[in-house]
């Protein structure tokens, strides 16, 4: 896996954003010099885009990071039928290409991005780079945007280099990974601890102890901040109304799903969508 390593000593700049969707089946993207770095997060389809140093085809949940290179080319090879999220930005230091993870030296103000990945939760990065979209179009302080700019990249960086507990064993740790697939794959439905424990055949009692080990958070309650993840990425990115999204994260009415954001998150629902309602939406 080929990482650049960023120093966070101070803020990365930001440069430009958006949020894209392919006008027609048959769009690709066009010949366009880059001379910063573009951070693409895919929210639906699959982009075919290359550079000087290669082709990738980045899928829905993955990132794809692109550097200037010699020619500050890139392009689309094939037609992509899709819709992503896009950051440029730039940086006042010499940026350094891992090319294996074994090579990492972690240290205090570094965070590591891979050049292309899978991203374990999406809508997280998503939220973030909207709010950056809504302090652009709010006139916000520069500064403001390259601190935004910097943490939509540390949390990518966390998604992938979170070590977590070093105490707990490698058995266990796979366990909660398998959990923790579980409910993002479940996550439009209405499932119980006690269904989670049946489907890996483990005690309710044990596998939440496990759980809350390692996470710091109750199952019951983690699967519900997941839910609020989800609905928070929705009434930001798409027009569902409060009722749609109550009933696609299978909460029995809209007053529970209120009721459950309001003390999770802190805003309502529509106190939430309307701080974070100025979308950019620009042409690639």
């Amino acid at each position: 896996m080929n990482v650049y390593e960023f120093s966070v000593d101070g803020p990365l700049k930001y440069v430009v954003t958006g949020k894209f969707k392919a006008p027609s089946p048959n769009w690709k993207h066009a010949v366009f010099p880059l001379t910063d770095y573009e951070l693409f997060v895919m929210t639906d389809g699959c982009l075919y885009i290359a550079d000087d140093n290669g082709r990738y085809k980045v899928n829905k949940g993955e990132h794809l990071l692109l550097s200037p290179t010699l020619n500050n080319t890139r392009y689309g090879y094939q037609s992509s039928d899709c819709s992503f999220y896009w950051l440029h930005f730039s940086c006042s230091h010499d940026i350094i290409l891992e090319e294996s993870m074994k090579t990492l030296t972690p240290g205090a103000n570094k965070i590591y991005i891979p050049i292309q990945g899978i991203l374990s939760a999406p809508e997280k990065a998503v939220i973030l780079m909207k709010q950056l979209q809504d302090s652009i179009r709010s006139n916000y302080d520069c500064i403001f945007a390259n601190y935004t700019t910097t943490a939509i990249l540390c949390e990518i960086y966390n998604q992938f280099f979170s070590h977590g507990n070093p105490r707990v064993s490698d058995s266990n740790k796979q366990i909660y990974n398998d959990i923790i697939d579980y409910v993002k794959l479940t996550i439009n439905k209405k499932v119980k601890v006690s269904q989670i424990a049946e489907h890996f055949g483990y005690n309710e009692k044990y596998l939440s102890h496990l759980f809350s080990n390692i996470e710091g958070l109750p199952l019951k309650q983690y699967i519900l901040r997941e839910k609020m993840e989800s609905a928070k990425y929705m009434l930001t990115d798409t027009n569902d109304t409060i009722n749609q999204i109550a009933s696609v994260l299978c909460f029995s009415d809209s007053h529970n799903f209120m009721k459950a954001f309001k003390k999770i998150v802190g805003f309502t629902p529509t106190e939430y969508r309307n701080a974070y309602s100025k979308r950019l939406l620009y042409d690639k």
